[in-house]
């Protein structure tokens, strides 16, 4: 290997894929050389077996896809209402003393332990699991607009009162995009909360989903199809954190510009 092959697999693109890729070979290995003998730690090579086979036979479309539309509808309750609570508290010094105890209260609930009781009022179809994963990802945007906004120039505010701008186009006009990159930062983080939460959910009260396929083919010590679909969940979640990334630099790329601008100076 040339060293400019070598400084390309350093700092290419692909370079954080060899790690994995080691792995998955020491995994496959360890299997073959009968390092492992265990049903519950199938060689690599069923387990992509079982990968390919899965939209064939376990009808994984449908498994995956009913997952991702309770988590799209659970992430984009939190972005909506986020946002909103985020701007709210960030503008009235009144509602941010108010509002932020019980904030700090909540954030910290585990997420399994509040299944329970919405169960009680919501039943164990998707409207409980939308609500779980509304709530877990909430706190993360809310706070993030929240900083966001508390971040924001004071001679900015200053001018715009000085020319008594309306509260209305102050929040929408100076605040909320002065705030993108911290929003931006929260909905990323919630993103990924989303998809956790949503598996969790699925596991613990649900009939349907990718949890609740985890935890059957653990039951029937089906390892090769669970590992499957758990590599797959993996996957997915790193292209929609990809997807996510990509957004996020066409929307706010000035908030990038004027981070190299203050580098260089």
């Amino acid at each position: 290997m040339t060293s400019k092959s070598r400084r390309i697999l350093a700092h290419g693109p692909w370079s954080g894929f060899v790690l994995v890729a080691a792995l998955f070979v020491a995994w496959e290995l360890s299997v073959t050389s009968g390092a492992v003998r265990s049903e519950s730690w199938p060689a690599v090579t069923r387990i992509l077996s079982s990968l390919t086979s899965g939209f064939q036979t376990e009808g994984w479309r449908e498994i995956f896809g009913s997952s991702l539309y309770r988590m799209a509808c659970g992430f984009s309750i939190a972005v909506f209402f986020g946002i909103a609570a985020g701007l709210v508290m960030g503008a009235s010094s009144w509602l941010h003393r108010t509002l932020m105890p019980t904030f700090e209260i909540f954030r910290v609930l585990p997420i399994p332990a509040i299944v329970p009781p919405l169960i009680f009022f919501l039943g164990v179809d998707d409207p409980l699991k939308v609500t779980v994963i509304a709530l877990a990802a909430f706190f993360p945007i809310a706070l993030n607009t929240l900083a966001g906004v508390r971040a924001i120039d004071p001679v900015h505010m200053m001018v715009a009162r000085t020319f008594r701008m309306p509260r209305r186009k102050i929040l929408l006009g100076i605040q909320l995009p002065s705030a993108l990159p911290y929003v931006f930062a929260g909905c990323r983080i919630s993103l990924g909360i989303s998809l956790i939460v949503t598996v969790v959910a699925e596991m613990i009260a649900g009939s349907e989903g990718v949890g609740y396929y985890i935890v059957s083919m653990q039951y029937a010590m089906r390892a090769g199809d669970m590992y499957a679909a758990i590599i797959l969940l993996s996957a997915i979640g790193y292209l929609l954190n990809r997807l996510f990334l990509a957004v996020e630099a066409r929307a706010i790329h000035w908030s990038r510009e004027i981070d190299a601008r203050r580098a260089n100076e």
